[in-house]
This record gives C-alpha cells, sequence and structure tokens, in this order.
C-alpha cells in the first residue's frame, strides 16, 4: 500500500525525536516487552541469529539501530504507514514496529474490509517466517497470534475455528508467554481469545474442544491489568472479554473498564486510539 490513511490526531506530543525515544521506552513498551533496539541488542541478536541480518547489511550497526528507532519512532507517532515500510525493509529484525504498526493501522483506520484482511495476515506471515529466523523473540510469537486474531475476527470466529486458526492462536501466545511470562498484552489477547471461543460455541464445547474457559479468560485479563494499570487497552479488552462471556449480567463492570480506559491518558499514537475507542463505546 501506499496511500496510508492518516492518524487523526496532533502527533506533537508523541514524536519522540533524540534520546526522547530511549527515556519513554520503558512506559511504551510495558505491554509488550519489547527490547530497546541499541547496537548492543542488535549485535547479540546477530552473533545467535546472524541470518536475521537485513538483506545488504555491512556491519553497520549503528546505522541498523537508527533505523529500527525511527520505524518505533513513526509508529508511536501514528505514522503507521512509515513504520510498516521502514519494519519490513529491515527484514526480521524490523518484524515488531511493522507488525505491531499493521495490526493496529488495519483495526482502528482502514476501512476496508478487504485491505484490512490484506493487512492482517501480511503481517501474520512475517512474523511466523519470523520466529523461524528468531524463535526466541516473544514478539515473533506474539504478533503472529495477535494479527492472526484480528483476521479471524473479520473473518468470524466460527470460520476461523473451522480453519483451525484458533489453535495456530492459542499456540504462538503461549510460545510468547513461555518466553516472557511478563507480556501484558500476550497475557489481553489470550483472554480474549478463551473469552471468544466462550462466546461463540459455549462453555462445554469450547472447554472440551478448545481449552477454553470463563475463569482462564479473566486470569489473563487480571494479569494484564497488574502489569500495565496505565495501558488502555488492557482495560478495554477486559470489559470486551466480559461482555463477550457474561453479557449484561456483568454490565456494570464492564462499563467501569471503558471509564478507566477512557480516562488514561495516551502515550502514543495507539493509546490515544484505543482511548478513542473506550470512549466511543461509553456515547
Amino acid at each position: 500500500m501506499s496511500d496510508w490513511h492518516p492518524f487523526p490526531h496532533d502527533p506533537a506530543a508523541f514524536l519522540h525525536p533524540g534520546d526522547d525515544l530511549r527515556k519513554a521506552w520503558p512506559k511504551l513498551h510495558a505491554g509488550d516487552c519489547e527490547p530497546w533496539p541499541d547496537e548492543a541488542h542488535l549485535q547479540a541478536v546477530l552473533e545467535r541469529h546472524p541470518d536475521a541480518a537485513p538483506a545488504g547489511f555491512d556491519g553497520d550497526l549503528a546505522s541498523l539501530a537508527q533505523a529500527l528507532q525511527d520505524a518505533w519512532r513513526s509508529f508511536h507517532a501514528g505514522n503507521f504507514g512509515a513504520a510498516i515500510e521502514g519494519g519490513v525493509a529491515l527484514g526480521a529484525l524490523g518484524h515488531a514496529p511493522a507488525n505491531k504498526a499493521a495490526g493496529i493501522y488495519a483495526h482502528h483506520l482502514e476501512e476496508d474490509e478487504k485491505s484490512q484482511r490484506r493487512l492482517y495476515m501480511a503481517a501474520s506471515e512475517r512474523a511466523e517466517a519470523a520466529t523461524v529466523v528468531l524463535p526466541e523473540d516473544a514478539n515473533t510469537w506474539y504478533f503472529h497470534a495477535f494479527n492472526l486474531g484480528r483476521y479471524s475476527q473479520s473473518v468470524s470466529i466460527v470460520e476461523a475455528l473451522r480453519q483451525g486458526i484458533g489453535g495456530r492462536i492459542r499456540e504462538s501466545l503461549e510460545q510468547a508467554l513461555e518466553l516472557a511470562p511478563d507480556h501484558a498484552e500476550a497475557h489481553t489477547a489470550l483472554g480474549l481469545y478463551h473469552a471468544e471461543i466462550v462466546d461463540k460455541v459455549g462453555r462445554m464445547i469450547g472447554s472440551m474442544t478448545y481449552g477454553a474457559s470463563a475463569d482462564k479468560a479473566e486470569e489473563h485479563f487480571e494479569r494484564a491489568i497488574a502489569l500495565t494499570p496505565d495501558a488502555p487497552i488492557a482495560h478495554m479488552e477486559y470489559g470486551n472479554g466480559l461482555y463477550m462471556i457474561f453479557g449484561d449480567k456483568r454490565l456494570e463492570e464492564v462499563t467501569d473498564l471503558y471509564i478507566r480506559a477512557s480516562e488514561l491518558e495516551p502515550r502514543d499514537a495507539m493509546e490515544w486510539l484505543d482511548v478513542e475507542s473506550a470512549r466511543a463505546e461509553l456515547e
């Protein structure tokens, strides 16, 4: 794609020029546990996995680190198209900004359903390829599951289960959490996995066939909030999951979770979009 829809907000607060990105990194990436991509980190990765080097890499770690940081700068500022393109240009090493940006852009800003599905599927395929090259990187597995999960929602969860996609999502999320037990976004995604299956096929079949349960959903949602109490998505998706499972029976809790999400101060473009979504649910 080349005609990317713009981020519908002034990105000035989210630009993170120069060393600001490094300083903001721990809070910006508390949810996905992505390590700061400096030269030392990239050198360590390439020593373990030399095949991860992008095509034409000449050993210039400083330029490589700068390019990867710039892809993340684009993501945080809402320039999702640049983040995708910049990440893809870096091959497996750029999988995280490219695939996170694709999923967020497709979900929030792309209105055409076919384009959404293409973006989700392309990102899940890139992530799956990255799991082969960087098997110890929790986010290769997480972004595979994240984008495959969004794709499943776009075609219907029941159809995705028929295609065997549900099992692939769960396996990738569990692998991500094995590698990074405090990966809050993976906990949220696994909570949604359990909630959506219980919602679509019922508790008995969900448990017997897919190992899904309402209790497990809540455990993962609560863990995500404990790890990232200031992340709008952790609260909002917990609310979504509770409504899938319980409907109006726990509507007050669902509403409280949306309110909490809507009142949080966004730290980047993704969180701004999440806050806006929470506010829309309350209208």
